[in-house]
């Protein structure tokens, strides 16, 4: 099952915050660097985090954001049913098929796609992280090919 590059960013986000000290804030921007990814983009998916109840985000001077729950508390394929839009497996109406009033291809996809997140729903983020100094060792290494990188 393909994810979204929406919930890509979601998962890469939560899990970067997940290396991070608890209760330790960075933000938007420093995340966005990191991966190389638009921030624009990003502020998006982060508000959507934050709504979900996975990050407090801290406004004005000295804010960030950071996890809002333990990693061991966040659900994999909870995160994902939260940032996917389209969990059917298939686009049914885009453009308008035919084959609708006879497909089975649609159930069987419905069922992959559930059987993909049943399968996601055994793993927490700190499962996702629990390589933490790995972790850390290549964040590092973004880290400073950004610093060094043409803004």
């Amino acid at each position: 099952m393909k994810l979204t590059t929406y919930t890509d960013f979601g998962l890469r986000t939560l899990m970067y915050l997940a290396t991070l000290p608890e209760r330790e804030l960075t933000s938007v921007a420093q995340v966005s660097r990191l991966y190389d990814i638009s921030r624009n983009h990003l502020v998006k998916v982060v508000n959507q985090l934050a709504r979900e109840g996975y990050i407090h985000a801290v406004r004005g001077k000295n804010g960030g954001i950071r996890l809002a729950q333990t990693p061991s508390d966040i659900n994999i394929g909870q995160v994902i049913r939260a940032l996917e839009n389209n969990l059917n497996g298939i686009d049914c109406g885009s453009p308008a098929c035919h084959l609708v009033p006879a497909c089975r291809l649609r159930d069987a996809l419905k069922l992959a796609m559930e059987a993909f997140l049943q399968v996601m729903e055994g793993y927490t983020l700190a499962d996702m992280v629990g390589n933490r100094e790995e972790l850390m060792i290549i964040f590092s290494q973004l880290e400073l090919q950004a610093d060094q990188s043409p803004s």
